[in-house]
């Protein structure tokens, strides 16, 4: 059975998943992919990890803290003179890499360190991205990470002129990005009027370029649009939002740009750090 599953693998992928080997830190095609949608083995194609428990470690290799329930099997290593834990696919028994506990990354505590070439990545065509700024992204991410539906949030930065911004970079105003939210929706639950919705009731859209005590560029409020039914959509929204209000909205509303992920430590912030409600 397992000569089946590894056959149609290449040199490359059978040095890791049957001889369980390793790829060089940062070589991996699914170190910096954090897409939606499932990674499954490359053996035999058991789904293993959702890609919204992937995170950032800074170690070199894509890094998970759960998987798929049933998916992973552990085994005891002893080799390299130290006890670690292997986890391997759960229907092939393939070598995907091995699992930590105690760094203190995320909320679980866990990281799965697994091999690019152990796993691939299939998009889920029901995922829908949208990406709005509303002040500070750790309130923001707070608010949409609740709503039923929501598959995945990630904070970062979109609408600058700057390659790879920085955090300290975006909060000098030296490249004009502003802070968002890039949420993902599960299409068959959540609509994204509603998303909207939790958009406007949940920050003032008719301060320019702040909110609350925050105040610059990477604060203001703007909408960036997926596709055309969203730019529809979302142009129809503020139209009926300002019959509500007496002042001017001033949210701007973009095409799509180049999402720069930002640093882990900002990813889920408020929940790592225990901070409770934190308002706009």
């Amino acid at each position: 059975m397992k000569t089946n599953f590894f056959e149609h693998l290449n040199k490359e992928e059978k040095e890791i998943l049957v001889n369980k080997g390793t790829e060089a830190s940062f070589s991996g095609e699914y170190n910096d992919n954090f897409n939606a949608g499932v990674f499954v083995c490359r053996a035999c194609s058991n789904m293993l990890y959702e890609s919204n428990t992937k995170f950032n470690s800074g170690c070199g290799w894509p890094s998970f803290d759960d998987e798929i329930p049933g998916a992973i099997v552990r085994h005891e290593d002893k080799s390299l003179f130290r006890k670690r834990v292997e986890i391997c696919c759960s229907k092939c028994d393939g070598h995907l890499g091995h699992v930590f506990n105690g760094e203190k990354i995320t909320v679980k505590d866990t990281r799965h360190c697994v091999n690019s070439l152990s796993i691939r990545f299939i998009a889920n065509d029901y995922l829908i991205k949208a990406t709005f700024g509303a002040g500070c992204f750790w309130a923001v991410q707070n608010i949409f990470s609740k709503i039923a539906g929501v598959y995945d949030t990630q904070v970062g930065y979109m609408g600058g002129t700057t390659d790879n911004p920085t955090y300290k970079e975006v909060c000098l105003g030296q490249t004009m990005h502003a802070e968002v939210v890039q949420v993902v929706y599960d299409s068959r639950e959540l609509d994204y009027k509603k998303l909207l919705d939790v958009f406007w009731n949940n920050h003032n859209p008719t301060t320019l370029n702040s909110q609350g005590n925050d105040t610059g560029t990477q604060y203001r409020s703007i909408i960036f649009y997926h596709s055309s039914n969203q730019k529809e959509i979302a142009i129809n929204s503020k139209k009926k939002h300002q019959q509500n209000l007496n002042k001017y909205i001033v949210t701007e509303i973009l095409n799509h740009q180049i999402f720069y992920r930002a640093e882990e430590y900002h990813q889920d912030y408020i929940n790592k750090n225990n901070l409770g409600l934190c308002s706009l």
